[in-house]
């Protein structure tokens, strides 16, 4: 259960809740476990695809940032619509809130900007639709979260084989790969030296994979990490005519050609089972033949928070 009172606010940056009923599953369930839930996004507002006309979806950010009982901003979900407010978000209003901004997906655009802006850190982790408002929770999913963000660490063991066996630390920081890539110079994009890349995508063919990570390459980005750790890429479909060229063959041809070691097998993308990672913390990346370890640390907590669990 939760020792201290959290409060919440929702908020949609991007799309639209698919499910309303989703979005009052999900508060039910955070106010059951004596969460304080103030909810900015309105559906009756939505606009297009998006979860309310682009200066709606602003005001919902910033509103949010100001709110004194708040100290979570969750993304209601990801979809596409935060770059269009990169330009007109006060980045530095959030990071000087001191709320945690939790999503992923699309909401990686965001906390790029924050991280560029400010040096603010923020949650890779669940979001309130697809998550929290799930017809049937991921336990794991959200027990992961509510610990990570206890602190003062946290350690993510995956089993995994084929890996390289490496030693690295650094900055842990990235998200959804098409999302980092749109970023590539614009004042959004942090510069990060000596880092440890996670990167996910859904729907995405191998050779757009392959060609999004060799852009991350050819702009220098990759040469200056220590790191890049794959999660997931599923959803897309091969054809005919890729002639046995599939995910592991690109794998392959990356690992021979990239200047840094590729770690694969992190539960983190558009699945279920997902771990969190705070963008932002300091990480050390232990790599052996049936696995890895990333010990997280230095990273914003609530630290009288204890393990919880949606019901």
């Amino acid at each position: 259960m939760i020792t201290q009172q959290i409060g919440i606010a929702i908020v949609a940056p991007g799309g639209q809740a698919l499910d309303p009923c989703a979005v009052e599953r999900a508060i039910a369930r955070l106010e059951a476990q004596g969460c304080l839930v103030h909810n900015y996004y309105d559906h009756a507002r939505i606009h297009e695809r998006f979860g309310g006309t682009d200066q709606g979806r602003l005001a919902q950010l910033h509103a949010a940032a100001a709110d004194p009982d708040i100290q979570l901003i969750m993304a209601l979900r990801g979809g596409y619509g935060c770059t269009r407010l990169l330009p007109q978000i006060d980045f530095e209003a959030i990071a000087a809130s001191g709320k945690l901004l939790v999503g992923f997906s699309d909401i990686t655009a965001i906390q790029m900007g924050l991280m560029a802006r400010t040096g603010a850190a923020s949650y890779a982790g669940p979001m309130l639709a697809g998550d929290f408002g799930a017809l049937d929770p991921v336990s794991f999913t959200l027990d992961d979260f509510w610990r990570c963000l206890a602190g003062p660490t946290h350690t993510i063991n995956q089993s995994a084989t084929g890996n390289p066996c490496i030693e690295a630390s650094g900055t842990v920081w990235g998200g959804n790969l098409a999302m980092i890539c749109s970023l590539l110079g614009t004042p959004y994009f942090p510069q990060i030296e000596g880092g440890i890349l996670y990167l996910e995508d859904i729907c995405e063919h191998p050779y757009r994979i392959e060609r999004m990570l060799l852009q991350l390459d050819q702009a220098g980005v990759l040469a200056r990490q220590r790191a890049l750790v794959l999660g997931d890429f599923s959803g897309y479909k091969l054809g005919a005519n890729d002639n046995g060229y599939d995910f592991d063959t690109m794998l392959g041809y990356l690992r021979r050609t990239l200047p840094l070691p590729i770690v694969q097998g992190l539960s983190f993308g558009h699945i279920g089972r997902r771990v969190t990672i705070p963008f932002g913390a300091q990480g050390r990346l232990v790599s052996r033949s049936d696995g890895f370890t990333l010990g997280l640390s230095d990273y914003p907590t609530l630290p009288t928070l204890t393990s919880a669990r949606c019901g």
